[in-house]
């Protein structure tokens, strides 16, 4: 029978590093690869990584993982990866429609159904979500690669389900012209 996050959590908070170390094995890959998509950058994934399990430690006792540590543990490495994407500049905010023209809406020769497959025949999916800025890569992780439905995202991030919905249409959009870009799809200007 396997033992609950929350039991792991109450152990870990009583000074249990056994039960701790199995949780961290739990979890540790998904947090791991939420935080490496959200840093960009592998080193500061490991940090994030580090950090949140650090920070999960010294608050296991209050911890809130009545359906699970998986949210609780998001939330965590959110906080941890924007300290470490804050020392990033900020990115020029472009208009949707100029977004829409990057990312080739309208254009019959390259939809995005075609500009899509031909990313994945070269692999460059990876290369684009590493482009983005952190913020449009949290989204389009926890919705599109985690799942979480919008309604947990938008708690999450602190958004209401209205602004969720929309900075994911425009991280979506952001990443479709990186993946264009990537594959010599962009419009000549």
């Amino acid at each position: 029978m396997s033992v609950s996050d929350r039991e792991l959590l109450q152990r870990s908070a009583s000074g249990d590093r056994a039960a701790f170390d199995a949780f961290v094995e739990r979890h540790g890959a998904d947090v791991f690869r939420y935080a490496r998509w959200v840093a960009g950058d592998e080193t500061d994934a490991e940090d994030v990584l580090q950090q949140t399990f650090l920070d999960a430690w010294n608050a296991a006792g209050d911890a809130r993982a009545e359906n699970g540590a998986r949210a609780w543990l998001v939330s965590i490495a959110r906080r941890n990866a924007l300290r470490v994407s804050s020392r990033r500049g900020a990115a020029r905010e472009q208009s949707l429609e100029e977004l829409g023209e990057l990312a080739g809406f309208g254009d019959p020769e390259h939809t995005p159904e075609r500009v899509a497959r031909a990313a994945e025949q070269r692999g460059l999916v990876e290369d684009a979500l590493a482009a983005l800025e952190p913020e449009e890569r949290e989204i389009l992780v926890l919705r599109d690669v985690e799942e979480l439905p919008g309604a947990s995202v938008a708690e999450l991030l602190g958004l209401s389900l209205a602004a969720q919905k929309s900075r994911l249409h425009r991280a979506r959009l952001r990443l479709a012209a990186q993946l264009r870009r990537h594959c010599g799809l962009e419009q000549q200007a």
